[in-house]
């Protein structure tokens, strides 16, 4: 496949995406990947919102990957195809582009063949997809012997690594790419320590587990080198923050705008009991540091040293390390 997309690349480059958009639907498919996961894919590859029609149940997904509430604005289907057990589109402004038709045709295909084994379907992917009603995951946790009111929480960890010692575990496409979700469940056994970036969603009931794997997820997309493993239940209200759609963009453009190391001063301006101590730790003239506090001030519309601007800028900087795992996915 690879050497074929590589060989249409050079003779073709329309053709070699459209390949692209069906091996990408074909991974898809073969790892069991539920309505929103396909819904999501659609949207990223596109670049714009995905819908999804089925049993009179409408679901949406942005180009961020992020599910759309019912109340937000809806544009145009630019294209759309339907069969007896859904009809899917993608809404753009103007014109489609050259892959939108592939795009909804394999996006059509891989639901409809979803479609074909819900009556069988028992799979982990149920019980975390938050369009499955409760009652099918319900239905799904009782096969798979787990009490509805059991507390569980959902671990995210990249596909690539192993599952976990103890848990369920299975892949889904999310916002930051492929992922594995783990079900930790005490009753059963302790979840085995991850061995790379790993996300823990807070702990719920079992038959709210969407809830755990949404928080895992995010906690997931904040990991870094330093910080490989985060806990959504540290991150409390702040969570809440995360999970809102365009949250803190002003705020977060006005961090992206700053160079490394008008961002180095402010992550310590922030973290220091005082601009003295803040150029101490630089190694700067502190008349130097002070100007800088200034300039810094004015090109984020706030003061970055009071107690509600180092909330302010701890905040963006979260939801700032979210947007670029988004682009890195």
């Amino acid at each position: 496949m690879q050497q074929l997309r590589g060989r249409l690349t050079a003779l073709d480059p329309e053709a070699a995406e459209s390949l692209k958009v069906i091996a990408h639907f074909d991974a898809l498919i073969m790892a069991g990947v539920g309505l929103e996961g396909l819904l999501r894919s659609a949207a990223v590859l596109s670049g714009t919102v995905a819908g999804a029609e089925r049993r009179s149940r409408t679901t949406r997904v942005g180009h961020d990957g992020r599910r759309l509430a019912a109340g937000e604005v809806v544009r145009p289907a630019v294209l759309e195809a339907a069969s007896s057990d859904c009809r899917v589109w993608l809404e753009r402004e103007g014109p489609p582009l050259v892959n939108d038709a592939m795009v909804v045709e394999r996006l059509a295909f891989a639901i409809t063949l979803l479609e074909s084994r819900s009556a069988v379907r028992h799979g982990l992917d149920a019980v975390i997809d938050a369009a499955v009603p409760v009652g099918e995951r319900a239905a799904v946790l009782a096969r798979l012997r787990i009490d509805s009111s059991t507390q569980v929480r959902v671990i995210a960890t990249s596909a690539d690594d192993p599952a976990p010692d103890g848990g369920l575990s299975t892949i889904v496409a999310t916002r930051f790419g492929m992922l594995r979700a783990t079900v930790d469940i005490p009753v059963t056994g302790v979840v085995g320590t991850p061995v790379g970036r790993s996300g823990f969603g807070v702990w719920v009931r079992a038959d709210r587990a969407p809830e755990s794997w949404d928080g895992a997820v995010i906690a997931f997309g904040l990991t870094d080198r330093e910080d490989r493993t985060i806990d959504a239940t540290d991150l409390g209200v702040i969570l809440q923050l995360l999970q809102a759609p365009d949250s803190n963009a002003e705020d977060v453009d006005a961090l992206e705008r700053l160079d490394p190391l008008e961002t180095t001063i402010l992550r310590t301006l922030v973290e220091a009991d005082s601009v003295r101590a803040a150029a101490a730790r630089l190694g700067m003239h502190h008349s130097t540091v002070q100007a800088r506090h200034e300039s810094l001030t004015r090109a984020l519309g706030y003061d970055p040293r009071t107690p509600v601007g180092r909330m302010r800028c701890s905040a963006a900087t979260l939801v700032l390390r979210l947007r670029r795992a988004d682009r890195e996915a």
